[in-house]
């Protein structure tokens, strides 16, 4: 009878798997996922603010100089001659260099999953890039070309972009060190792309006068 018994019953439950409960600790502790609208929605919030730049850039460089010059005396004169230099067609080659390096650090981003150093101060330093918009429109009493989108879209995507990076758990603590390490990223980026432009720009014009000579 207790065979009969035992026989309906069927064979004992299995015990659980040793890993089970791990395995689940494990799949809740996944982190969110970044989407691609934050690593490579930087470079979009980047082209839309920088068609400002472009549009308005040299234009606005050309015909304030002088003023500005006259306002603020203390700049070293080296400053001047540095921004007074600028061309149209310099201007938008520095503007497709710094293309190249915006697009390297939101393409890190993305197959990183926004962990990415090179990315997330890429980042930090297109919101101090707004911020330093904010401050010359201030310092200047008027508009400055990037003004106008650094409220409206650089500072609100690089907070949105940051929320969600710590969202996912991927986001570097904010300290004194990162957002001057952001800051130099941005400035190093920004000499060398104006570098770089002015020399491609320089040896085009020499091709050319070479071949007029020719």
């Amino acid at each position: 009878m207790t065979t009969f018994v035992k026989r309906l019953s069927g064979p004992p439950a299995a015990a659980p798997a040793a890993g089970s409960a791990s395995c689940a600790g494990s799949a809740s502790s996944v982190p969110y996922g970044v989407s691609p609208a934050v690593t490579l929605g930087l470079f979009a919030a980047w082209a839309l603010h920088d068609a400002e730049e472009v549009a308005f850039g040299p234009r606005w460089i050309r015909e304030n100089v002088p003023v500005l010059r006259r306002r603020f005396p203390q700049l070293p004169e080296s400053v001047w001659e540095f921004m007074g230099s600028f061309d149209d067609r310099e201007f938008r080659a520095a503007v497709g260099v710094m293309a190249v390096i915006v697009a390297g650090a939101a393409v890190s981003g993305q197959r990183s999953g926004g962990r990415s150093a090179f990315f997330q101060s890429t980042l930090d330093g297109f919101g101090l890039h707004g911020l330093l918009h904010l401050a010359q429109a201030a310092a200047v009493r008027g508009y400055t070309p990037g003004s106008a989108t650094s409220p409206v879209l650089v500072l609100p995507f690089t907070l949105w972009a940051r929320g969600r990076l710590r969202r996912a758990g991927v986001l570097r603590p904010l300290s004194v060190r990162g957002a001057v390490a952001g800051a130099a990223a941005a400035g190093a980026a920004t000499v060398v792309s104006h570098t770089v432009a002015r020399i491609l720009i320089g040896r085009g014009r020499r091709a050319k006068r070479g071949s007029v000579r020719g």
